[in-house]
This record gives C-alpha cells, sequence and structure tokens, in this order.
C-alpha cells in the first residue's frame, strides 16, 4: 500500500469512527411519547401477549383498541387519548429529526456485527441472528432504515452496560418482528404505511407508530417500566410481576405498586405469580 493509499484508509476510518462518536452520548428525546410502551396511529391489538406501560391511539379510528387475551399493565384507551394525541406530535418530531442526520452505512442481515454507539443507516434486508450493541450506560444508537424493518429470530444484544432506551430504530416503512429478542425503540413515523408488527419474541422499548401496532403473543415492556419513568437511567426498573406477565426485563424485586401486585399483596418479591394481581 502506497502512501496516498495509507492516507485515504485512514482517513475513512477516522471519518468514520467521528460520525460515530458525535451523537454517541447526546440524548435523544421522545417528549410525552417515552410514558407510551405502545402508540399507534389508528389502533392498537394485542392477542395473547403482554404489554407493561401505558397504551396509547391517536387519532384512531372506529374500532382503535383490541385486547384479546393479552396481560397489561398501564393505562389504555379511552383514558389515555388525551395524552396520546400529544405523544403522536412528539414521536414524529423526533423521527423527522432523525431523517437529518449523516449516518454510517451498513448492509445485511447484522448477524455477528458489533457496534458501538453512533447513528447508521440500514437497508431493507430481512434481519436475523445476534447484534450486540457495545457500549456505556450514556450510549446512544440511532438506526435509519431504509424502507421496511424486518425481522426473524433477530435478536439484539446489549453489553458494557448499554440501555434498550437510548437505541432507537427509524424504518421508512413498516415494521414486522417475529419471534425476535429485540431491544430498542421503534418509530414508524411513515403516515402512510408506518405499522409495527410484532409476532412472538420479546421486546424491550417502544412501539411507536403512524398507523397500526398489532402484538400477537410477545411481551412487551415498555421505557417507563425498564426505567422508572421515560427514557436514560438503570436498565432495572420498577415493574409489576403480575400472574401471567412473563418476562419483564426488568427487576422483580422492586415492583412498583401499580394498582396492586401481587408482589405488594402478598406475594414473594421475585418469585411472581404467588399471588392474584389486578
Amino acid at each position: 500500500m502506497n502512501n496516498l493509499q495509507k492516507f485515504l484508509s485512514n482517513g475513512l476510518l477516522a471519518s468514520a469512527a467521528l460520525l460515530a462518536a458525535v451523537p454517541a452520548f447526546a440524548a435523544v428525546s421522545l417528549g410525552s411519547a417515552s410514558q407510551f410502551a405502545v402508540l399507534a396511529g389508528s389502533n392498537a391489538t394485542c392477542t395473547d401477549g403482554t404489554v407493561v406501560g401505558d397504551i396509547g391511539v391517536s387519532p384512531g379510528s372506529a374500532v382503535p383498541y383490541t385486547n384479546t387475551g393479552c396481560t397489561i399493565t398501564g393505562a389504555v384507551p379511552p383514558a389515555t387519548d388525551a395524552a396520546a394525541a400529544a405523544a403522536r406530535a412528539d414521536m414524529l418530531a423526533t423521527y423527522a429529526s432523525f431523517q437529518y442526520l449523516t449516518c454510517i452505512p451498513l448492509t445485511g442481515t447484522l448477524a455477528g456485527v458489533t457496534l458501538s454507539p453512533g447513528v447508521y443507516c440500514l437497508d431493507a434486508v430481512a434481519k436475523t441472528g445476534t447484534l450486540t450493541l457495545d457500549g456505556p450506560a450514556n450510549g446512544v444508537w440511532i438506526f435509519r432504515v431504509n424502507g421496511a424493518l424486518t425481522g426473524t429470530n433477530f435478536s439484539v444484544v446489549m453489553t458494557g452496560g448499554a440501555q434498550p432506551c437510548n437505541v432507537y430504530w427509524a424504518p421508512s416503512g413498516a415494521a414486522t418482528l417475529t419471534t425476535s429478542n429485540f431491544k430498542g425503540s421503534i418509530l414508524a413515523g411513515n403516515e402512510a404505511i408506518g405499522s409495527i408488527t410484532l409476532t412472538g419474541g420479546s421486546f424491550a422499548g417502544s412501539a411507536l407508530a403512524s398507523v397500526a401496532v398489532t402484538i400477537t403473543g410477545t411481551s412487551v415492556i415498555g421505557c417507563s417500566a425498564l426505567h422508572g419513568g421515560g427514557n436514560g437511567g438503570n436498565d432495572h426498573g420498577k415493574c409489576n410481576q403480575g400472574v401471567g406477565n412473563g418476562a419483564e426485563g426488568c427487576d422483580p424485586g422492586n415492583s412498583n405498586n401499580h394498582n396492586g401486585s401481587n408482589d405488594e399483596n402478598g406475594g414473594t418479591p421475585g418469585n411472581p405469580g404467588r399471588k392474584g394481581s389486578n
């Protein structure tokens, strides 16, 4: 390799490192959308799953919210209607701001890839395998997806103290995750086709969609539950270990007395299902 090639190679590496470093610790605010585990524009449907956190729908449809066999720990429509309207505006504003960020391009399934904090642009190739996000607790990852975000048997693993609610996925199309163990908030902000469909597996973050959110057999824990309210903080926040809630991704010994959980009603902390819950 001649000196010019070395210079160009080193320059490209330095530029990539700079792009990753500039936004790496810049806090992202979802505004009032941060209170919602699930936020939909037209309708939210949950079947045989669990949701820890609030569900909101705005502006809604003829049937904005349907629950069939889901365990919900949090407020739901119509109680959340007013808050959902403000949250939708904040989500769309954050989504729009992501589109102006310079990013590092990545292609493929992301299987076996380890990424430090930064802003990345992804293609619409279906994701699978294991993606590792390695960084400190204040590290931030933003993924701009050119098209739909799809994943089957796709796992996101956090190391080095990294926090799921400092991870943001912003597809320009819909998001569809099947039997995946996913971490991070999805902002499906395309107002025409921005829907989120979760089938099986687990989801740690906020599912925020311009159109519909459909959950089937998925365990969802929102950021307000993961961090005891809002973005940032300890990954093991307060939670409600009610009967049948399944894995919540939080510390069962630090239960939040939200309408009475089994821990506060006489159950053994850290051993869910010993006592009935609300």
